[in-house]
């Protein structure tokens, strides 16, 4: 697996420190998701 980023691509930046989690007993960091599926699920009230 190469290393160097594709052209045109941004890092994702780490989750903000204060976030509120669910289903786990301690905040997450990107790179223990690093290869991982994950699933996000984004909504609001309107």
């Amino acid at each position: 697996m190469s290393t160097r980023p594709l052209a045109g691509t941004v890092p994702a930046p780490e989750f903000p420190a204060g976030l509120e989690w669910l289903n786990v007993s301690r905040p997450l960091t990107l790179r223990e998701l690093r290869g991982k599926v994950v699933l996000l699920d984004f909504w609001t009230y309107c």
